[in-house]
């Protein structure tokens, strides 16, 4: 089966700091990848870097066994769906339209249709004419969910989906990922809450100062060392009734701690 998203050795340089260095990662079809680091740490830059939308100053990226620079915006767009950071609206169009901007390559009559269903998926359909910027940010991000969900798309990259929503919603959101990943999209997912990637994720990559420190699935990446290495905490995974809970404190204070240079990790030849 051929990877959706392959990273070989991307390195990404940015005003002439190195941002990422050596970043191997694979991701296929069924599979959801959550992405973990401190602020700074290379997460968003590695899905742009995924995405062909900063340039890689070593390595390659590929989808679906194409690299990435070789492919027009239009082949990207049939790959890929992003929805980024930034929550911004700039027009206050009602919700469904800004869903349906997720299904563009349907008819009208069809997009509409898609929209409505996808806004239901994430809880409000009942908001499906109001518009987006009389929304509160936690409705307004839950549009842009159901705007992504909505493209259909075979890889969904999603640059914190998890923000600004309340505790009910933040599972909502990665049922319905772990619904498309069922149906066969694979998923690659930044996330700050090291709880929820455990019980959501397959596999966690973990960054510190732009390179892996952790790359397998949550019970053996959310071990001591990673935690120490990556966010300067001093915790461990336990298992509950509920699920996974990450129970953690800070090892240093936050003014003060610096990520340590990333260990490379072994390649499938070097294990």
């Amino acid at each position: 089966m051929t990877a959706a998203l392959e990273l070989i050795g991307v390195g990404v340089d940015l005003a002439r700091r190195p941002v990422l260095e050596g970043v191997t990662l694979d991701l296929a079809p069924g599979e959801i990848v959550g992405i973990l680091g401190a602020n700074g740490s290379g997460k968003t830059t590695l899905l742009r870097a995924a995405l062909g939308l900063v340039r890689l100053t070593r390595g390659e990226a590929r989808l679906a066994g194409r690299p990435v620079a070789s492919l027009s915006e239009l082949d990207r767009a049939s790959l890929a769906a992003y929805l980024p950071q930034e929550r911004r609206i700039g027009w206050n169009m009602p919700a469904w339209r800004v869903a349906a901007l997720g299904a563009v390559h349907r008819s009208p009559v069809e997009a509409r249709g898609v929209a409505l269903d996808a806004l239901a998926r994430v809880g409000i359909g009942h908001l499906a004419e109001r518009g987006v910027r009389d929304m509160s940010g936690g409705e307004r991000g839950r549009v842009l969910i159901a705007r992504l969900i909505a493209t259909g798309a075979p890889l969904l990259i999603a640059d914190e989906p998890a923000a600004g929503l309340d505790p009910d919603a933040q599972f909502l959101v990665m049922d319905l990922l772990r619904e498309r990943a069922a149906a066969g999209a694979a998923i690659l997912v930044t996330l700050h809450d090291l709880t929820l990637a455990a019980r959501s994720c397959d596999r966690l990559a973990v960054l510190a100062a732009g390179g892996l420190v952790g790359l397998g699935p949550p019970a053996e990446v959310l071990n001591p060392e990673v935690l120490s290495a990556a966010f300067g905490l001093d915790g461990e995974l336990i298992d509950t009734r509920a699920g996974a809970v990450i129970a953690v404190r800070r090892e240093t204070p936050s003014s003060s701690y610096r990520p340590p240079p990333p260990t490379p990790l072994a390649g499938p030849n070097e294990a």
